[in-house]
């Protein structure tokens, strides 16, 4: 199989299973995944958070509220007044994205390879967007935002609403599959080391630093919804 065939395979996404209901629902890689990775995080926080106490915390409970403290201070300083209240959503999709990024680094293929699930995040964070801006500027508000600051820009404030989260799910799409490109041209000509020092780059630095940006666009277009 030549390297075309083998990228148009790793878009075709396997069915994993077919739940035996009506003509049977085919439930594809990604969707398991995607549940192994919620199933995971949720037990790892059940078992991180057990016994945490409001006096003489351990060093567990220590580390853990470190890293709370770290995530809530990287991403909130992002956010303005106005958008505090969104950062629980914005820490649980980093931590949500970063894992499902770098998890190729065990040979488990990326679930944000997959395009409907990028879009599926980008749709629920531009839905969070304008939620905020109804919240904030209440329904009339909102409508009228869209004629600002003139009249004229009526069709582009609404085409925005169509390219924002197009915008979000191709960039966080493009640049997981881009470095499986790569990987695959690298594998070509230099099958041994090099190969596994890009993978580390790729499935990790890369992978957390599109979970990143995602989350800072997200942040952004809330400040900017909320003003």
């Amino acid at each position: 199989m030549d390297l075309a065939e083998e990228l148009v395979a790793e878009l075709e996404i396997p069915t994993a299973f077919t739940i035996p209901i009506g003509n049977g629902i085919a439930i594809n890689q990604t969707v398991v995944i995607t549940w192994c990775i919620i199933a995971v995080l949720f037990v790892l926080y059940l078992i991180l958070t057990h016994g945490f106490v409001t006096q003489n915390p351990g060093k567990r409970q220590a580390a853990v509220e470190s890293f709370v403290v770290w995530i809530q201070n990287l991403i909130g300083s992002n956010l303005n007044e106005k958008g505090k209240p969104y950062l629980p959503y914005l820490c649980s999709i980093l931590v949500f994205l970063g894992v499902s990024n770098i998890v190729g680094i065990f040979n488990v293929p990326p679930p944000t390879k997959d395009l409907r699930t990028t879009v599926a995040l980008a749709v629920m964070s531009i839905v969070l967007v304008q939620a905020a801006a109804i919240r904030e500027k209440k329904v009339g508000g909102w409508l009228k935002g869209f004629a600002e600051p003139l009249k004229v820009m009526l069709p582009m404030n609404i085409l925005e609403l169509f390219i924002k989260p197009l915008s979000l799910c191709m960039r966080l799409f493009g640049n997981i599959f881009a470095a499986f490109v790569i990987m695959e041209l690298v594998k070509m000509v230099v099958p041994v080391v090099l190969p596994a020092a890009l993978c580390l780059y790729f499935d990790l630095f890369d992978g957390l630093l599109q979970a990143y940006v995602f989350v800072f666009l997200t942040s952004l277009y809330i400040n900017e919804a909320v003003e």
